[in-house]
């Protein structure tokens, strides 16, 4: 066992394994399992979720865990972040930033309210739709500024692109002023989404 939880691959492929063990006992009954519409809306709202608790986990170990304690460190171990756990966090985050979005977006089209989530029910007038509409355009803003704002300053921040103290300084600023911006709409956006699986 230690074996296989000393390896961060092994541990995903194993949990993987029980997770599609699982699916194949709960669905997989006498009659099989149709892969329809109702089968890719179940896979990519699992895919989604998962995506999701990378990306807003790792808005969340930055604002809540790294940026408060990086005053404490002592500077001779703050390289240790700047040059290897944060790009590899930022990594992780970026993208699961991307396949959140990506993701979502399939899921809507797959259960057909793309349209009506996006324009937020106009003409249709479901609270649902407007319901999960705003919490996509709140996650598209969000993923939004990952990428263009979050990304390219902590790009300069980190010295991944060599620049001037005064411009490292003022990226470093401007990516936490993005990130915390992220928090502020994370519980709002999330809220939307939750509330939309109980609204009619």
């Amino acid at each position: 066992m230690s074996n296989l939880l000393s390896s961060l691959p092994k541990t995903i492929h194993a949990s993987l394994t029980i997770a599609i063990i699982l699916f194949v006992g709960m669905f997989f009954h006498n009659e099989g399992i149709a892969f329809d519409t109702l089968f890719w809306s179940w896979l990519f709202r699992f895919i989604h979720v998962v995506v999701a608790i990378m990306w807003i986990g790792l808005l969340w170990y930055f604002n809540f865990v790294q940026i408060p304690n990086m005053a404490k460190i002592p500077d001779e171990q703050k390289p240790a972040i700047g040059k290897v756990i944060a790009p590899a966090a930022l990594f992780y985050f970026r993208w699961a930033a991307a396949f959140t979005v990506l993701s979502g977006l399939i899921l809507a089209w797959l259960n057909g309210y793309l349209h009506d989530a996006m324009t937020f029910s106009i003409g249709s007038g479901i609270p649902k739709h407007t319901a999960i509409g705003i919490g996509m355009w709140l996650g598209l803003i969000m993923a939004f500024n990952v990428w263009f704002v979050i990304w390219p300053n902590q790009k300069r921040a980190l010295g991944i692109v060599e620049t001037d103290p005064e411009t490292k300084a003022k990226s470093a600023k401007t990516a936490m002023l993005f990130s915390r911006t992220n928090t502020l709409l994370s519980l709002p956006m999330l809220l939307t989404m939750v509330a939309a699986q109980n609204i009619y």
